[in-house]
């Protein structure tokens, strides 16, 4: 199936907190990335080959959702289509870190945002 939901993110106000009630709750193996102030969530079964694995971050403003990335060929492509279709960008193409790819997000005219994600190029 082509573009499928590839990632998620949790915000968190105390991530401390936060981390401490998935680990607990649902057995996800969740730790920090190393010079990002964030933290990958694992929630995937490789065995049964079900799941994607995530994010959990300190929230960066009152109201920032939960957000679901799609994973898209390129995101300018994707963003034209989105405006085209009714759809509003509220966070332009920005590089995640260097060799990562970039991500971007938009509101669906259901009021949903959801993200993107374009995988760097190798």
């Amino acid at each position: 199936m082509a573009n499928p939901i590839v990632h998620f993110e949790i915000p968190a106000d105390d991530v401390k907190r936060a981390k401490h009630f998935y680990e607990n709750i649902f057995g996800w193996r969740i730790e920090e990335w190393p010079g990002m102030n964030y933290f990958v969530v694992y929630t995937r079964d490789k065995e049964k080959g079900v799941g994607i694995d995530g994010g959990l971050l300190q929230r960066k403003h009152p109201g920032q959702p939960f957000m679901n990335y799609i994973s898209v060929e390129s995101i300018d492509a994707a963003n034209q289509k989105i405006i085209a279709a009714g759809g509003v960008v509220v966070l332009p193409k920005l590089e995640i870190a260097p060799g990562m790819g970039w991500l971007s997000a938009f509101k669906d005219p259901e009021s949903n945002i959801i993200g993107l994600h374009e995988e760097a190029k190798k």
